[in-house]
């Protein structure tokens, strides 16, 4: 079968399957529909990984449109495929972890009316984020962009009589249109200055762009490089949930535990980290747009990880944890370090799932509970899911030797060595945030699973392991959890993986690091020399002192700190802005324009009030019209006298 073909396949089948069990899943039955959606999902990712495993033996780049939708004033729009070491990569990443989640959700929604509908969804949503990752073009990018924008939307409203995931599931579509704004300017402005919407084409013709300036505001010049560049990583704002984009997130675990792997792992978040990384040429020219994403990334990883130490539903801990890792991820793209930033997302795609399924075999357990408070003990009754989410958090942390330490190191030592401006912000708060990552981790290890029990006396009559539907995936995503990083670190970080798919500076942080690395295990050994090892085990320490050795003192130190306390408790008060100020703004405007505008000047003065004009007018003219012959004859003798009288002065 040729590359072409199977491309297509890869795309198509779990997008007839989602077909499929979307419109016929009521006739067909749910053991139909599970079987259809995951036989869909495992044929993609049998054929990425066999692609995979070509791109790796060395074979040719596959760079090809297979359909053109049509040509204008010489702007070809196309269906194309750019399968290399990145997107092959991604494919493979993506296509595994959704299997997993396929399976897990046998488990997970087996009592739900809306199962059928479920799969179909989440193959829809396996689909559209392939074709964003397979996609040569700018056009085709865009569509899978959207797409899993609007497949993220039904999901997290999937259950649409609560009140709280509508309201969640309209968020993320609005602040995601935010961002998505920004991401169809910087495509026009590319299709403006670069006449071309194929990605090999756009970067042959980037010396077009460069020296050249656009006023965005009067007097102010700004690069076009710069302007493409921003533009489209606030498109990846929106979708990576990068601050202040990043209000949707925590709001998406409305959702079911499923998607929340699905949307956190590998798909969704990841979409804006991979395009940024698929335009690396175009950054790699633009200083002062690197220096933005550094310095936003950075931030996202500190702040948004803060916020995780004083919530307290287990699946909100492991949201904002995504969104410190995702910061984590945008401060490498940031620092010119790609590869790592890469590297880190395909590591963090394994662990996470793994965290979040981990979480959905807690709630199963518990009877739907979410809130760590009313957990404790488990490790008892759930032997398998605490061993597999202690792995994770482990990887989270980035405890040496699990595959979340090589990325997650490299990242920070990548910062370190950077000549980004705004760097050195970067290196402290990522660095901080690895104390803040252990604390958060192991405190929602030792509330669930350690310590007194605090569930109520019939959840612990029936507390015990989830069915292997559950587990399963969890055992499945924990092994590449620990071995991924010790088999991939050298060849994809440090080695030429991503030669011709990646382009990094010459002399670039990766470059300085790549002389110093001697293989996983002596980088290993590295970390004992590191400051990341001792404060990811200071933030262990601290976690098990204050929720097993000391439980009352966290309630004293929020007492204590009550301001910092309330900042964090209510997110930066970015909530409240957004809804207080923006949402309120643009409401009240509406309304003046609604009041004045459309009522007002419209309705009142020029429909109702030329209404009233002519009805007026007519009132008085109407008088004139006397019906008696004399009256008529007066007239027209003046009015003929006054014609005459014109006629004379003008002669």
């Amino acid at each position: 079968m040729s590359f072409a073909n199977l491309c297509l396949l890869i795309i198509l089948a779990p997008l007839a399957a989602a077909i499929v069990a979307g419109l016929g899943g009521r006739y067909i039955g749910r053991v139909a529909t599970h079987t259809l959606c995951i036989a869909g999902v495992t044929v993609s990712f049998a054929a990425s990984a066999w692609i995979l495993k070509q791109m790796l033996d060395g074979a040719a780049v596959f760079n090809e449109a297979v359909y053109t939708w049509g040509v204008s004033d010489g702007l070809s729009m196309e269906i194309g495929f750019l399968i290399d070491n990145l997107s092959a990569l991604m494919m493979t990443v993506v296509s595994f972890v959704s299997l997993a989640v396929h399976v897990y959700t046998i488990g997970y929604m087996r009592d739900d009316p809306g199962y059928q509908r479920f799969f179909a969804y989440i193959s829809l949503f396996t689909f559209a984020m392939l074709v964003l990752v397979m996609s040569n073009n700018f056009l085709q990018l865009f569509f899978g962009w959207e797409a899993v924008g609007l497949v993220s939307y039904l999901l997290i409203g999937f259950w649409y009589k609560r009140p709280t995931a509508i309201f969640a599931n309209y968020k993320a579509f609005i602040v995601n249109r935010i961002g998505d704004f920004g991401f169809i300017v910087g495509i026009a402005v590319i299709v403006a200055y670069m006449g071309s919407l194929d990605y090999m084409e756009v970067f042959e013709r980037i010396p077009r762009a460069i020296g050249h300036d656009l006023y965005l505001t009067p007097g102010e010049p700004s690069k076009v490089i710069t302007v493409i560049c921003v533009a489209l990583f606030l498109g990846a704002m929106g979708k990576s949930a990068q601050v202040p984009l990043h209000v949707w997130l925590p709001d998406s675990m409305e959702g079911p535990t499923p998607i929340s792997a699905l949307i956190h792992a590998a798909t969704m978040v990841t979409a804006g980290i991979f395009m940024v990384a698929r335009m690396s040429p175009l950054f790699q020219m633009s200083p002062d747009a690197l220096h933005f994403i550094v310095v936003i990334g950075a931030t996202t990883a500190l702040f948004m990880g803060l916020l995780g130490l004083v919530n307290n539903d287990i699946k909100r801990v492991i949201a904002y944890s995504t969104l410190s890792q995702l910061g984590y991820m945008t401060a490498a793209l940031g620092a010119g370090a790609y590869g790592a930033s890469i590297f880190h997302l395909m590591t963090h795609a394994f662990f996470k799932a793994l965290l979040f399924l981990a979480a959905g075999s807690v709630i199963i357990g518990m009877h739907h509970e979410q809130d760590m408070r009313r957990m404790g003990g488990l490790r008892r009754y759930m032997p398998i899911t605490y061993l597999t989410c202690l792995i994770g958090s482990l990887a989270l942390i980035g405890f040496p030797g699990f595959s979340g330490f090589f990325s997650k190191d490299i990242i920070i030592e990548a910062v370190k060595a950077s000549d980004t401006q705004g760097s050195e912000y970067a290196y402290g708060c990522v660095l901080v945030g690895v104390f803040v990552t252990a604390l958060y981790s192991f405190r929602l290890v030792f509330m669930t699973f350690h310590g007194k029990e605090r569930m109520d006396e019939h959840t612990r009559e029936h507390l015990h392991e989830s069915p292997w539907v559950v587990t399963l995936p969890l055992v499945a995503l924990a092994i590449p959890s620990i071995v991924i990083g010790w088999l991939t670190v050298g060849p994809v970080v440090f080695g030429d993986f991503f030669a011709g798919a990646i382009a990094h500076a010459p002399d670039g942080p990766l470059a300085e690091l790549g002389r110093e690395f001697h293989g996983p295990a002596a980088f290993v050994m590295h970390a004992l020399q590191s400051p990341v090892l001792y404060l990811a085990l200071g933030g262990i320490v601290a976690a098990w002192y204050l929720y097993l050795k000391r439980p009352d003192l966290p309630d004293r130190i929020a007492t204590r700190y009550a301001r910092l306390y309330r900042l964090l408790v209510n997110k930066y008060y970015f909530d409240w802005f957004n809804e207080n100020v923006v949402a309120s703004g643009v409401r009240n405007f509406g309304t003046g324009l609604w009041k004045r505008g459309d009522e007002t000047v419209i309705d009142g003065w020029l429909v109702n009030g030329s209404a009233r004009a002519i009805g007026a007018i007519a009132a008085v003219v109407r008088h004139m019209q006397t019906g008696y012959l004399y009256h008529y004859a007066v007239a027209m003798i003046i009015g003929l006298s006054l014609l005459l009288g014109w006629l004379l002065l003008r002669s």
